[in-house]
C-alpha cells in the first residue's frame, strides 16, 4: 500500500523531500496538499499535552487517532489535521510550545454567578 511506503520512508529519512511530497499528494489528494501546507506554514504545534493544528477558521486538537474537527467527528475518517500531525511528527517538522494547551483554553462561564444584565 502506498501510505505504508510513505510512512516507512518518512521514518527512515526524517525529511520531506520533493519526491515524498508528491507521493503524499498522490496518496491523500487534497487532504495531503492541505496537510503539507499546514506543515510548511508552521501551523502544526506540539504542546505538552496535545498536538494542535491551526486551521482556517479554528484550531483543532489532535491526539493519537482523534481530531476535534467536524470532518473527523461526522465522517469518522482521517482528516487533513490528523494527517498533518502524522507527517509532521514523522519528519520532525512541527513547532514546540513548552506549555499545556488546556491552559490556553478559556472556560465558558455558565454558573449562577454569571451577570445576565
Amino acid at each position: 500500500m502506498m501510505a505504508d511506503r510513505i510512512w516507512q520512508r518518512l521514518s527512515e529519512k526524517k525529511e520531506l523531500d520533493p519526491a515524498l511530497r508528491c507521493e503524499i499528494e498522490e496518496a491523500f489528494g487534497t487532504r495531503g496538499t492541505k496537510a503539507l501546507a499546514a506543515i510548511d506554514e508552521g501551523k502544526v504545534v506540539k504542546y505538552l499535552d496535545f498536538f494542535v493544528v491551526e486551521g482556517r477558521t479554528s484550531s483543532y486538537i489532535v491526539e493519537d487517532d482523534f481530531c476535534t474537527c467536524s470532518d473527523f467527528l461526522y465522517r469518522g475518517r482521517t482528516c487533513w489535521h490528523l494527517l498533518a500531525v502524522r507527517i509532521a511528527e514523522a519528519a520532525g517538522s512541527y513547532r514546540t510550545v513548552d506549555t499545556w494547551y488546556q491552559d490556553q483554553i478559556k472556560p465558558v462561564n455558565t454558573g449562577p454567578e454569571q451577570n445576565l444584565h
